[in-house]
């Protein structure tokens, strides 16, 4: 039986561990909280996924939560500037193909923490930092690091050819709230998004929380601007009072419904900056040992386009074929650089498509598909739907030349 070792108990980790310990490999997962921790503790993402993602959860029989966490039916987006000299606005909605659900990790990661241990799984529960990752390593035939946490995901070091942004462009609040109150319509199950060149964008989705359905509001903070107010960092009613008044402002008809919004406990506050980053994806510990980084740990994404946790969903499920695929060989530093670079053939266009859409000022083309996806039904149904597989984006979205045949023949069209 091969010894394999995962650093990091996240959505990659915790699902690598339990597709591994189902395969037959001996698996030891190092986390740094047990699960009543991380139940009790306070939120870390709004963990938006899509069908594909959700996909691999419920083909590894990890979907424990499809009869309780609610579904997104499709997408509202509302762009304006009630400050221009003449104001503004547009608004459009459109349906998803495929599922899309929230399930806070609190209640994600703590279920499948247990579950791997009720499985027998070994847990060394404990914050592992470089010199632990060597003893480990020597252990083991396979170091695989999860985390993009704390100071392991530097030994990875930065990819200056893949990495465009050298600090965050976005600053985050976001706040799980219940006591929101419905429009009535189909939108109650939409993801909303508000957008407002002066302040950034104020999101809203639904999810499973440890105390019931709720919905999380993310704002998405430009720098300088009226949400960029959170050095602070208030407790959650303060926070959440705080972003509500900034809603009646800048995204009037989500103040409607969060007036009476109380924070869901004492953990719903999440604030933060995130720099996107690619780093390499092998790090060497000396003595001819390396280990392998996975998800956060090598690749960063903003989650303006939500694409984090989707991504390490991918991540292990490309890894544990990767894995069961080399059979008896070694895991020595060609296969762990192979395993990246395959798992980098796909996630380079989540990236390239997220450090798009934190581009300021906008692309051009990129503001003139956006404008469009007012005026054509199809553009605003694909640009919803890529967000499952950001893949479709480099056909129409990334490239100015592509997008901008794509436009004229959406418009030719009619």
């Amino acid at each position: 039986m091969r010894r394999i070792a995962i650093i990091g108990a996240g959505q990659a980790g915790l699902q690598l561990a339990l597709g591994l310990q189902a395969a037959d490999y001996d698996v030891t997962l190092v986390s740094e909280r047990t699960a009543e921790q991380i139940r009790d503790g306070r939120v870390t993402s709004t963990q938006l996924m899509f069908g594909p993602a959700l996909a691999l959860e419920r083909a590894a029989g990890l979907n424990l939560w499809d009869d309780r966490a609610p579904v997104m039916r499709g997408l509202e987006m509302n762009q304006w500037d009630p400050t221009a000299e003449e104001p503004w606005s547009a608004r459009f909605t459109t349906t998803y193909d495929a599922e899309v659900r929230s399930v806070d990790q609190r209640v994600k990661l703590s279920a499948w923490l247990e579950l791997f241990e009720a499985r027998g799984g070994r847990v060394e529960f404990r914050a592992a930092d470089a010199d632990d990752l060597a003893e480990i390593a020597a252990r083991h035939e396979l170091t695989v690091v999860g985390t993009g946490r704390g100071a392991l995901s530097s030994l990875f070091g930065r990819d200056e050819a893949r990495s465009v942004y050298d600090r965050p462009q976005r600053a985050l609040a976001a706040f799980y709230a219940c006591g929101v109150t419905p429009r009535g319509d189909e939108t109650d199950a939409y993801l909303r998004v508000t957008g407002m060149p002066s302040a950034g964008d104020a999101i809203v989705l639904q999810a499973l929380t440890v105390g019931g359905p709720c919905e999380i509001l993310l704002l998405e903070a430009k720098s300088g601007g009226p949400y960029d107010c959170w050095e602070d960092r208030p407790g959650p009613r303060e926070g959440l009072r705080r972003a509500v008044e900034l809603l009646r402002t800048y995204a009037p008809w989500e103040y409607e419904r969060f007036a009476g919004a109380e924070p869901t406990d004492e953990g719903a506050a999440l604030y933060g900056a995130i720099t996107p980053t690619v780093r390499h994806g092998v790090a060497a510990l000396g003595g001819g040992r390396y280990v392998l980084g996975m998800a956060d740990a090598v690749v960063v994404n903003d989650p303006i386009t939500g694409q984090g946790a989707n991504n390490a969903a991918r991540a292990a499920a490309a890894y544990l074929d990767a894995i069961v695929r080399r059979g008896e060989l070694p895991y020595d530093e060609r296969w762990m650089r192979g395993t990246f670079d395959a798992y980098w053939e796909h996630t380079r266009y989540v990236h390239a498509f997220t450090d798009l859409m934190l581009r300021q000022p906008p692309a051009e083309h990129v503001s003139r598909l956006l404008r469009a996806a007012f005026e054509f039904p199809e553009i605003a149904h694909r640009f919803a739907n890529g967000y499952a597989d950001p893949l479709d984006y480099h056909d129409w979205l990334i490239d100015p030349e592509r997008a901008d045949a794509y436009l004229a023949k959406i418009a030719g069209s009619r």
